[in-house]
């Protein structure tokens, strides 16, 4: 059995974690059943993404982006859980059976991240889009918090996560695996191109809510790249990922901003520019944030349990 993700090539510890955490939620996974594809954390469930044909197994995956895979043939789909209750009735299942929760949260539960130190800090995570560009760690510099890498190696990821104070979260799994690990977290976002339908149906598996604060975009090298606005000056969108989850036809060529050549004089007047971002994400880092209930995320976590435990009865 193998597990499906998405790859990024800026590299999104979201979606990375299903290279390891399958092995330790399903360990001996990869030695059974070679014919059969595991669907798992990722917003994936779309004709775009996924290979046709094949035994495709899925727990915990959610839909967001183009169009929605026809799951009725039972030879081809085992559905055994699903993001949560948006995914499941846009899908055709009963919400309340199959909108469990995302597989991600199960990460609090490995040896490795348990008991983890907090360092008494607040963190921003923001989407990896917005590392295309952007000048986050200047800007989190001067707000007062630290800067984690979406697009950094996934458990140096998850540990800044899990040993912070706060999470202000750009980054939807940065919110999921924050939660997992009890620690409070504020959702913001800096561009209309935020999936809200991804967020929403997490949220609603936990009874939480998604309601971002809006955050500036940080530079024009940002803004060229999302096609947003700085300074109010609007710029055309410019897509990334070829075959990315964001979109359900091939994309153009990747287009980077041009380096320029740095100087304390540029730096200086990015600083300025980018004030609106560190005076927001201020503002982030002091507004009430959210943690969903203890009850509600343990009982999501035990039916996930029971989902992998009728997994090793039926294919181990």
């Amino acid at each position: 059995m193998q597990p499906f993700y998405w790859e990024s090539a800026h590299g999104n510890f979201g979606d990375d974690l299903n290279l390891w955490l399958w092995d330790f939620l399903l360990p001996g996974l990869r030695e059974v059943r070679s014919d059969v594809l595991l669907v798992g954390v990722g917003t994936v469930l779309n004709t775009a993404l996924l290979p046709d044909g094949g035994k495709k197994l899925v727990i915990g995956s959610g839909f967001g982006y183009g169009s929605a895979p026809d799951l009725s043939d039972a030879g081809e789909w085992d559905v055994r859980a699903l993001r949560g209750p948006l995914t499941a009735r846009k899908l055709g299942f009963d919400e309340k059976k199959f909108g469990i929760v995302d597989p991600a949260v199960m990460v609090a539960d490995m040896p490795e991240f348990r008991n983890l130190p907090k360092n008494g800090g607040a963190v921003f995570v923001p989407h990896w889009e917005s590392t295309v560009g952007g000048i986050w760690p200047t800007v989190c510099q001067d707000a007062g918090l630290g800067y984690v890498d979406p697009c950094g190696e996934a458990k140096a990821v998850i540990r800044a996560i899990a040993q912070a104070e706060l999470v202000v979260a750009e980054s939807m799994h940065a919110a999921i695996l924050a939660d997992a690990f009890r620690v409070p977290w504020v959702a913001v976002t800096t561009s209309q191109s935020i999936n809200s339908f991804k967020w929403q149906d997490w949220a609603a598996s936990l009874g939480v809510h998604y309601r971002p604060r809006q955050i500036p975009i940080s530079s024009r090298a940002e803004a060229i790249t999302k096609g947003g606005r700085f300074w109010g000056i609007s710029f055309e969108a410019r897509r990334l990922e070829a075959n990315g989850p964001d979109s359900s036809e091939p994309a153009d060529t990747l287009v980077m901003a041009r380096p320029e050549p740095r100087s304390a004089l540029r730096s200086a007047a990015k600083k300025v520019l980018a004030a609106p971002s560190i005076l927001a994400l201020r503002q982030a880092r002091k507004a009430a944030p959210q943690l969903s209930a203890d009850s509600a995320l343990g009982e999501k976590k035990d039916r996930l349990r029971d989902v992998l435990a009728g997994v090793r009865r039926d294919y181990f």
